[in-house]
């Protein structure tokens, strides 16, 4: 866990800004769920052998005796809230977008964090192929967006509960005659949630399973149907990707389609961002009714450490207000608050150091423009304006600089 600084916490806000704007364009509402959840929620959507459940949620009882968790991922707490809240949430399709922490006790590596934080964006109320496409090219975008470059999109298909179980059996046989080469976890696994083990990050495990049967061979036809007109629309759209049969995603609550973007030559932790569909996590929870729902998540700090350093300049001011002596700080004060309250990003010094020194500390922040209250030009109700890009300064009266100043305000208005 780590804190977040200026000016490193102004790339975040710009970037939490480009989501929400991107968000909204394709025309997602905000939601914002609990940090603290039952554990139940996530035993229950997520899967009880995942190694979210079994290793890295964090989980205490309360004073009351319940059990709770800090969030781990975002969708199963969205659907909560669509379950408690579907009134209020209008007609289908629901399109809603997240930002914040999650929370895993993982082993620490490289753009991985125990508090980490995730933007989302959830889907429901339609199985059309269409929606499908509708969050990969919205994810997508967003990415092109954001200026990340050398991202490739891979996707498969899981099946749903009428052809996934003859998978599962195809899967564990293979598995069986290779349990001696898996590890301790994936030889659990077998048994309880095969899919598990094609997403063991082992190199033991990987090599076990290179051949194991492939998940697009055992799809219904009406999977088949789907995961075909997925790709046609990616096609249509000029989005290119490749499928990859070993991609099961780490949470139990998916099917049909799933998808990862991700940079090649990264290794195991390659993943940008990922998601897919997961018709029917809402009964899981206890709705009375079967919803169709697809979505995604990017890891934020993966996201800006792939982006690289970057620009990270705190606020700029607009005016630098800069005193030649003590006195005249009440007045030079009065303007900053008042110039601030239009709007017009203002800086002053407040310790009384050298007019050369605050001079130096206006050109370090990028101040536009420098208005100087010195001890002549106040005998004559003036004060020195000067324009930093220009090079070029003049007396003026102090309603004249009030006037430029505020000209200032009204360009940004424009």
């Amino acid at each position: 866990m780590k804190d977040i600084l200026p000016p490193t916490s102004a790339r975040w806000t710009a970037l939490e800004a480009a989501f929400r704007e991107c968000a909204t364009r394709y025309g997602y509402s905000e939601i914002r769920t609990p940090i603290l959840e039952k554990t139940e929620l996530f035993a229950r959507s997520v899967g009880e052998t995942t190694d979210i459940v079994e290793k890295e949620m964090y989980t205490f009882s309360d004073r009351s005796g319940e059990s709770l968790a800090m969030r781990p991922e975002g969708t199963a707490p969205v659907v909560r809230a669509l379950l408690a809240h579907r009134a209020a949430l209008g007609e289908w399709p629901v399109r809603l977008f997240y930002t914040g922490p999650m929370f895993r006790h993982e082993r620490p590596q490289k753009g991985r964090l125990r508090q980490f934080h995730q933007f989302g964006a959830e889907l429901f109320g339609t199985d059309s192929p269409f929606a499908d496409a509708e969050i990969l090219i919205f994810l997508n975008g967003f990415l092109n967006e954001a200026g990340l470059s050398g991202v490739s999109l891979e996707v498969n298909s899981l099946g749903d509960p009428d052809c996934r179980p003859a998978y599962h059996r195809r899967l564990s046989a293979f598995l069986a005659s290779r349990e001696d080469l898996l590890c301790e976890d994936c030889r659990r696994r077998c048994a309880q949630n095969p899919l598990r083990v094609l997403d063991c990050k082992s190199d033991g495990c990987i090599r076990a399973t290179a051949d194991a049967p492939s998940v697009l061979e055992s799809l219904c036809d009406s999977c088949r149907a789907h995961f075909e007109s997925v790709e046609e629309v990616l096609h249509d759209s000029g989005i290119p990707f490749t499928r990859n049969p070993r991609m099961v995603r780490g949470l139990d609550y998916y099917r049909r389609t799933t998808f990862e973007f991700v940079i090649p030559g990264m290794g195991a932790q390659n993943t940008v961002a990922a998601g897919g569909r997961y018709d029917g996590l809402a009964e899981i929870l206890g709705g009375r009714e079967r919803i169709s729902a697809i979505g995604f998540a990017i890891g934020v700090e993966r996201l800006l450490m792939l982006l690289g350093e970057g620009e990270s300049k705190g606020p700029v001011p607009d005016v630098f207000l800069v005193t030649s002596g003590s006195r005249f700080l009440p007045e030079v004060f009065r303007w900053k608050r008042e110039l601030t309250g239009k709007g017009i990003r203002t800086e002053m010094d407040y310790e009384g150091r050298s007019v050369k020194s605050q001079f130096r500390r206006a050109d370090k922040a990028g101040a536009r423009i420098v208005v100087v209250f010195g001890e002549a030009e106040a005998e004559r109700g003036a004060v020195v304006f000067r324009d930093m890009a220009a090079g070029a300064q003049e007396e003026v009266s102090k309603e004249e600089a009030i006037r430029r100043l505020s000209r200032i305000r009204d360009n940004k208005e424009e």
